[in-house]
C-alpha cells in the first residue's frame, strides 16, 4: 500500500512538472507570436508609410513645376498638408539657396554660422579656418587652422582633403568639429546652393535665427507675413532692417530639400528626406535628378503644433 502511495505522489510529481513545463512553453510560444506578430506590423507600418512619403515627394514634383506661380509650392520652410488615400501627408519645402554653402560660403559668413552655435570666440574662429583649411588647396594653416600636421598631432588617423567637401557628413572629420556641434548646424548647411550668400528671403526660421540679429518674435512675425503674402499672391516681403543683395540662379538651376512625412495613427509615423535638382536634360521625362534620398525616423515631427504656424492646407 505504502508503495502504490509513492507510486501515486511520484506520478502526481511528474503530471505537476509536465503541467508547468508545458504552461512555460505555452507562454514562451504566445510572447514570441506577439512579438513576430508586432515585428510583421512593423514592417507593415514602415513600408506603408514609406510608399505614402514618396508619393507626397512624386507631389511636390509636381507642385513645384506648375506654370502659375500663384498656384506653385513655395520652397521657403513652407509645409504643406494634404491626405493621400486618407492618411494625412505633410510635406516642408526648403530652397537649397536658403542655406549656408560649406564649400562656398567665405569666412565672415562662416564665423556667422558657428557663433550661432558655439559661444567661445576662441573655438569659432578654430573651427572656421579648420573648414577652410579642409576644403583649400593647398598646406598653409590659417589662423588656428588645422592642416595635415595638425591632424596628425591630434592622433587622427586621416588629413583634410584640400578639396570641396563631397558631402554633408564629411564635415564630422574636422579638427573640432563635436557630434554636438555638427547636429546643430547641418540643417543649415548646403553643398548645393553655388552662391556665396544665403537668400534670407527663402530661408526657414533655424537659418533666420542663426544669420540675422532679429528676435525670435520678430522672425515669427515675418514668416507670418512672408506666407500672408504667399497665399495672396504678393511678393516676398523683405526682411525688417536687412538689406539683401543675392545672386539668384535660374529655377532650372535650383536644388530643394523635401521632407516627406506620414502619419498613420498618432505616434506612428515616419518619412522621408530627399534632396533634389530640376533636371533639365531634354531627353528625359523625370522632372527631377535625386542628389539624396534617406528615411527618416528622428526627424522633427512635421505634425507637432510647433509646425501649424508654416501649415498650408492643400486637397489631393
Amino acid at each position: 500500500m505504502t508503495g502504490l502511495r509513492k507510486q501515486s505522489g511520484l506520478a502526481l510529481v511528474i503530471v505537476i512538472w509536465v503541467i508547468s513545463l508545458l504552461t512555460v512553453m505555452a507562454g514562451s510560444f504566445a510572447l514570441s507570436m506577439r512579438r513576430e506578430t508586432a515585428v510583421v506590423a512593423s514592417i507593415r507600418d514602415t513600408a506603408v508609410i514609406q510608399a505614402y512619403a514618396e508619393s507626397g515627394v512624386s507631389l511636390a514634383q509636381k507642385m513645384l513645376s506648375v506654370q502659375d506661380k500663384s498656384k506653385r509650392w513655395q520652397a521657403n520652410g513652407s509645409i504643406y498638408a494634404v491626405t493621400i488615400d486618407g492618411y494625412p501627408v505633410r510635406i516642408k519645402l526648403l530652397s537649397e539657396r536658403g542655406k549656408v554653402d560649406i564649400n562656398r560660403a567665405d569666412e565672415a559668413l562662416l564665423q556667422k554660422l558657428f557663433g550661432s552655435v558655439v559661444d567661445e570666440i576662441g573655438r569659432q574662429q578654430a573651427l572656421v579656418s579648420a573648414i577652410l583649411d579642409w576644403r583649400d588647396s593647398d598646406d598653409l594653416v590659417h589662423v588656428n587652422g588645422a592642416e595635415k600636421e595638425e591632424y596628425l598631432q591630434a592622433g587622427l588617423n586621416y588629413t583634410p582633403a584640400n578639396r570641396d567637401f563631397q558631402q554633408i557628413e564629411e564635415l564630422q572629420n574636422v579638427l573640432g568639429m563635436t557630434a554636438e556641434i555638427y547636429q546643430k548646424i547641418w540643417p543649415l548647411i548646403t553643398l548645393y546652393s553655388g552662391q556665396k550668400g544665403v537668400d534670407l528671403q527663402r530661408a526657414d526660421k533655424a537659418v533666420l535665427l542663426a544669420l540675422t540679429d532679429l528676435t525670435e518674435a520678430q522672425i515669427d512675425d515675418y514668416l507670418q507675413q512672408r506666407k500672408q503674402n504667399m497665399v495672396l499672391g504678393l511678393p516676398t516681403p523683405p526682411l525688417p532692417g536687412i538689406i539683401q543683395s543675392t545672386t539668384q540662379s535660374a529655377d532650372t538651376d535650383e536644388v530643394y530639400s523635401v521632407i516627406s512625412q506620414v502619419q498613420l495613427a498618432p505616434g506612428i509615423e515616419g518619412g522621408v528626406r530627399v534632396v533634389m535638382k530640376r533636371n533639365t536634360a531634354n531627353d528625359t521625362e523625370q522632372l527631377f535628378q535625386m542628389l539624396d534620398w534617406q528615411p527618416v525616423y528622428e526627424e522633427k515631427s512635421l505634425f507637432s503644433d510647433e509646425m501649424d504656424n508654416m501649415l498650408i492646407n492643400e486637397s489631393e
